[in-house]
């Protein structure tokens, strides 16, 4: 995967949270400040934006511009955590112009442990963690037994969405919606919902590059 695959990566995940935007809000509603949405769209969005204008040479050089574009213009809780997360896989990926699965998995893996050293949740607290954190699980067993990226991408997608999903069952435990108790059971997490939507995209640039690979040989 080098740059400009990255890249890729982030413009369809903008894409995509800007489509389900009102989606991400209304979940919020049920347990947060209702602004889910709107704070993922703006941020994504920046970062969009930044990566037009910067255009960085490496794939590390994309996720920590955009982990910049999260944390200065994202609001809520979500810039800062989706910021580290994108700025910790940046520093596991270094200055290498092309990265491989198994690197990528590693970014992955620094990623989620970024987001949980300063939200300090862990997978059944009803948070993105209960996506991310199986997804990461997921992507690296496929790697481990000789699979190829898009299997890899296309596995932590659904264990997302299947964390996705259990989070409905929770009683959240950390930030604003723990304060809301038993209210939140029978509510999926907003915050699982929009990891959801970018390892889609991640799912769908990859498949989108192994077919083209294919094509061309």
């Amino acid at each position: 995967m080098d740059a400009s695959m990255f890249r890729a990566w982030i413009h369809e995940a903008a894409r995509s949270v800007t489509e389900n935007a009102d989606h991400l809000t209304r979940l919020d509603s049920a347990v947060g400040d209702a602004d889910h949405g709107i704070n993922m769209r703006r941020g994504l969005q920046a970062a969009v934006a930044m990566l037009d204008e910067t255009n960085p040479s490496t794939p590390g050089g994309v996720l920590a511009t955009v982990g910049r574009a999260l944390i200065s213009k994202t609001g809520g809780a979500s810039g800062p955590l989706y910021g580290t997360g994108f700025r910790q896989a940046a520093r596991t990926l270094g200055q290498e112009p092309d990265v491989s699965a198994a690197q990528l998995g590693a970014a992955l893996a620094a990623a989620v442990a970024g987001i949980q050293r300063i939200g300090a949740a862990l997978e059944g607290d009803k948070t993105m963690i209960d996506a991310l954190s199986p997804a990461v699980t997921a992507y690296q067993a496929v790697i481990d037994t000789g699979g190829d990226l898009a299997g890899a991408t296309r596995a932590a997608y659904d264990a997302a969405a299947r964390g996705l999903k259990q989070t409905a069952d929770m009683q959240a435990r950390k930030g604003r919606a723990s304060y809301l108790g038993a209210r939140t059971i029978g509510h999926e997490d907003p915050g699982a919902a929009s990891t959801v939507l970018i390892l889609s995209a991640l799912a769908t640039v990859c498949s989108a590059g192994e077919r083209r690979t294919k094509g061309h040989q």
